[in-house]
């Protein structure tokens, strides 16, 4: 898994699986780039990295922009060789009181954002002979959630969209699959779990294997399907997630 002289662009890599991920490419040799909307957290982020990093402030919904950042590290690198579209919009609301505004954000970045970073990335791809892209979907994509339609439906898409970019990418030495985490204990995860507690507690039972990931599991199945490991996996939906969405649920187990 060595990635010396690689070029990875990771969205929303300034916390959570996206800093892990940072983390783990630039461990394993690659000159990351990551991105996120706030400067300052970037900025530390790429203090706590060991290796090469180099920060971009972005808003991935601004679509034109994200496009845009990707052709500026082609210029700047003279290729990209893996992209992973890891950040995230999420609205909690009944579909009753779940605004048109919300849906419409969630897909921007979840899906409008992913498809324009990987259209982007895989032109680029195309022309240095290949590449590796991870979609960072969820396992609220493969299995209906309370209060939770847009964020659901746009990971659903998101996942599906990956697949067509598989097959598409695959005559160019492109490959494109998906990560499918389930909980996992990011800050904003933890700071859900203080406001509440006993409902936190009894997801993370819910689990097979008895509690949430660690955004450094996840970023370990990220690092091994960008890296030449996995030059024969494409078109994959593979969930990281305690054995959540292969569980059938029986109250009375």
């Amino acid at each position: 898994m060595d990635m010396k002289g690689k070029i990875a662009f990771v969205t929303g890599g300034s916390d959570g699986i996206g800093k892990a991920t940072a983390a783990a490419l630039a461990a394993r040799g690659a000159h990351v780039i990551i991105c996120g909307r706030r400067a300052e957290k970037l900025a530390e982020t790429a203090a706590e990295i060991d290796g090469n990093i180099e920060t971009k402030k972005l808003d991935v919904g601004d679509v034109s922009a994200f496009e845009t950042a990707i052709n500026d590290v082609v210029k700047t690198h003279g290729k990209i060789d893996m992209l992973v579209n890891n950040a995230a919009s999420t609205h909690y609301a009944p579909i009753s009181k779940l605004t048109l505004e919300h849906w419409q954000k969630d897909f921007q970045v979840n899906a409008d954002a992913v498809f324009v970073g990987t259209k982007t990335a895989m032109a680029a791809m195309a022309k240095t002979g290949g590449g590796s892209i991870v979609n960072v979907s969820s396992s609220c994509g493969m299995r209906a959630a309370h209060n939770m339609a847009s964020y659901s439906a746009s990971k659903a898409a998101l996942t599906h969209f990956s697949n067509c970019a598989a097959i598409e990418g695959a005559a160019s030495g492109i490959r494109v699959n998906t990560v499918v985490p389930g909980q996992v204990q990011t800050a904003a995860t933890k700071q859900f779990a203080k406001a509440a507690p006993d409902f936190a507690a009894a997801t993370e039972k819910a689990i097979p294997m008895g509690r949430g990931g660690e955004p450094e599991e996840i970023a370990a199945v990220i690092a091994f399907l960008l890296s030449d490991a996995a030059s024969y996996v494409t078109g994959v939906a593979l969930p990281v997630d305690g054995g959540k969405v292969a569980q059938l649920y029986l109250p009375s187990a």
